[in-house]
């Protein structure tokens, strides 16, 4: 009984603790600087939504090519591992006293450094980053997986979920009819003809070694995060495959076939995603298609989670018709464990029902608000957070591309409590959590052990914050 009652009084002090630390927080709510000391400080849990490559800064991807000492093409700014026309060596570049102002200008074409918002559209701005910075961002896994972990320490995040690099595959062969064939399926919308064909190209890409090179990706990732004791005792980093959804829907469909018996072989890569703009013209025309590819692969490996980039369109970008169905299809079709952005939701066909759906289901949503600002031109009440938080569908917050955005999760917590002032301190700290309960990390007992240091952190937490403004 004793143990009991005294277990009651921490309870007890626990929650006047948060209570507190509420108030203090609405009293801090339109002043950044104060927010931003607090959320620096505060536990953040995990960052679900996070591309590798997009996550680490320029500044890294610079001092890789400076390494290497590359070439640097003085025109178009296109970085070569050999000498072309036009192109010089950073070496030379250096010795001639000029090498400062074309770093300043990589700088703005590997990110959003700089970007003013108007002289070049801001969709085109960020997803081209990735193609420029792209021979560099291949060199150093070891120095950017590191990047990644020693930020995330920093500002008390403890997991990181990265969409880290696609899976090398040399299985060619392949019969050249399944592109027209599968085309000829998604302009009739002929599910069993698509069926049959997936069938026939599964059975092919399995034959030519899908096997093999999936277990020699994972052997390879394994031996690097072994190797560089990126788990610790206060951090994790798990890692997600993905394809890019503007590639011709047989390369799509031999990719994912790779993705999803990777991630069915190793608990170090724990989920599949689909990438690349939702609103080109290929996503755009093959979004149907790629719902299926994903459900097929479901009933194949049904142990395999995914998350996958649905409704990351705003209106202009697409028809408003283009708009409806999205995210439905990636949940009622595709049948995702998470979606990612999301923004179009008001949109949606039916949408309190999908969003009903969503929370009923627990099908998560990564809410990336810098990320949609930037990308979209969609923040404050135009971004569908208070619809997702309203209906209760499970939210976290996430980074997306904090390199390419120079951004980190603790501007993306600043932004929420700005923008949103209904959100208290306990919704926070339950986003926090959700990050870690809706991640794909295979192992119970590590995401208990994270929640149990979370528990910890936000109890010291709460004391510190108490602390210094007590006085």
């Amino acid at each position: 009984m004793k143990k009991l009652f005294l277990f009651a009084l921490v309870i007890g002090a626990c929650r006047a603790d948060a209570q507190t630390v509420d108030q203090y927080l609405q009293k801090i709510r339109g002043n950044t600087a104060e927010l931003t000391a607090f959320f620096q400080q505060m536990p953040k849990g995990g960052d679900l939504h996070n591309h590798y490559t997009g996550s680490v800064y320029a500044e890294t991807y610079i001092d890789c090519i400076v390494d290497s000492n590359w070439y640097v093409n003085t025109n178009t700014l296109k970085v070569t591992k050999t000498p072309g026309d036009g192109a010089t060596r950073i070496s030379d570049l250096k010795t001639a006293g000029e090498w400062p102002t074309y770093q300043e200008k990589l700088l703005q074409k590997w990110s959003v450094k700089d970007y003013n918002g108007v002289s070049y559209p801001c969709d085109k701005q960020f997803f081209e980053t990735f193609g420029n910075f792209g021979i560099a961002s291949g060199v150093r896994y070891d120095v950017g997986l590191l990047e990644l972990k020693n930020r995330a320490k920093s500002e008390n995040v403890s997991y990181i979920e990265t969409m880290f690099t696609g899976i090398p595959n040399h299985i060619a062969g392949l019969d050249t009819s399944y592109n027209t064939k599968l085309e000829q399926g998604l302009a009739d919308k002929d599910e069993v003809a698509i069926k049959k064909i997936l069938d026939r190209e599964y059975e092919a890409v399995l034959k030519k070694g899908a096997s093999a090179a999936a277990e020699d990706f994972n052997a390879n990732v394994a031996a690097l995060h072994k190797g560089l004791h990126i788990d610790d005792g206060d951090f994790t980093m798990r890692y997600q495959n993905y394809v890019a959804r503007t590639q011709q829907p047989a390369d799509v469909f031999k990719n994912l076939i790779l993705c999803f018996v990777s991630a069915d072989k190793s608990p170090l890569i724990v989920g599949v995603n689909i990438v690349a703009p939702e609103n080109d013209d290929v996503s755009m025309r093959d979004y149907w298609l790629h719902m299926r590819m994903f459900k097929y692969l479901h009933g194949k490996y049904p142990n395999v989670k995914y998350s996958m980039h649905a409704g990351e369109l705003a209106l202009g970008m697409v028809k408003p018709e283009d708009m409806t169905w999205h995210i439905n299809a990636a949940v009622h079709t595709a049948g995702a464990n998470r979606i990612g952005h999301g923004v179009d939701m008001p949109y949606e066909h039916n949408s309190y029902g999908l969003l009903e759906y969503m929370a009923k289901n627990k099908v998560a949503i990564e809410i990336n608000l810098y990320s949609n600002e930037f990308i979209l031109k969609v923040k404050n009440d135009a971004h569908p957070f208070t619809l997702y938080n309203e209906f209760n569908v499970p939210i976290v917050i996430c980074t997306d591309d904090a390199g390419v955005l120079r951004s980190d999760l603790t501007r993306q917590y600043v932004l929420l409590a700005k923008r949103y002032k209904e959100v208290k301190y306990a919704d926070i700290k339950r986003f926090v959590y959700n990050s870690i309960d809706y991640s794909f990390i295979e192992e119970e007992s590590i995401k208990d052990k994270i929640k149990k240091q979370l528990d910890d952190k936000f109890a010291s937490f709460e004391r510190d914050v108490l602390a210094a403004h007590s006085k």
